[in-house]
């Protein structure tokens, strides 16, 4: 019977059960995507990372229960949690070779790990009747990168949203994001985020690094600062220190290691 390591981290938060879980599962080759798929599945985590070594790098790939997809950084900093605490501590940093390129994971101030992101600057786009009726309030715009981002008023109006996820699901877009200026309970934060992808099996993801690849670039424009904080108000929550550095992004959070085991199969 096969059997791989597995590793369950909650990335971008300070203590377990808030921010994100990811699997992470080290590998030594690489399994079918039949079998890839199925591990994540059955983990029913918003992602699975997982990884083999190449060198002096790593091979990283990531899939929710439903699909692969091409950028996660909340498992990409869970994997170079599990590379940097377990495998290599040694290291101060670990170089992922991913779809989106060449991703860093570093040792950062006060103990958190921060990841390096390809900025998405997102374009304006028309708000349209079917997001609002899919989110359950109009927003006051709308923008799009990778994901479809809908601008609100205020950080309440992000956390009162109750999004109908069928008509989320049937939005010609990979996901949905929420966002806002932090204010009320979320005021020490420049801005504050939800996000929502129902059609890739992750109705809605507690902590989200590749959403803010595309919210960073769009809040240092609106706030004229390249360094901002930002939340994520899922019921979980988790927070962010973010940078703009040209063209990447970068992301520094906490991560805490919540399982440690082997998965049989």
């Amino acid at each position: 019977m096969p059997e791989i390591p597995l590793y369950q981290i909650d990335a971008f938060t300070r203590r377990a059960f808030a921010g994100n879980p990811a699997a992470v599962c080290p590998l030594d080759a690489w399994l079918p995507d039949e079998t890839l798929q199925a591990i994540a599945a059955e983990n029913n985590l918003s992602e699975t990372a997982f990884f083999v070594a190449q060198g002096d790098r790593y091979e990283l790939r990531w899939f929710t229960p439903a699909v692969e997809v091409d950028l996660c950084g909340h498992a990409t900093l869970a994997a170079g949690f599990v590379v940097l605490e377990r495998l290599a501590p040694h290291l101060g940093s670990v170089s992922f070779h991913t779809r989106s390129g060449e991703l860093v994971v570093r040792r950062a101030e006060g103990g958190l790990l921060s990841i390096d992101l390809p900025a998405r600057p997102p374009a304006p786009r028309e708000v349209t009747d079917a997001l609002a009726e899919a989110l359950g309030k109009r927003p006051i715009a709308a923008f799009a990168a990778r994901d479809l981002v809908a601008l609100y008023e205020s950080a309440e109006d992000v956390r009162a949203l109750r999004p109908d996820m069928a008509r989320v699901a049937a939005l010609d877009t990979f996901a949905v994001g929420v966002t806002a200026r932090g204010t009320g309970i979320d005021a020490d934060f420049d801005f504050v985020s939800r996000f929502f992808a129902p059609a890739k099996g992750v109705p809605e993801d507690p902590v989200t690094g590749s959403l803010h690849s595309t919210l960073v670039p769009l809040w240092a424009s609106r706030l004229g600062r390249a360094r901002l904080r930002a939340r994520q108000v899922s019921a979980r929550g988790g927070e962010l220190d973010c940078t703009l550095a040209g063209d990447r992004v970068l992301l520094a959070g906490g991560a805490v290691l919540v399982i440690e085991g082997r998965m049989r199969f």
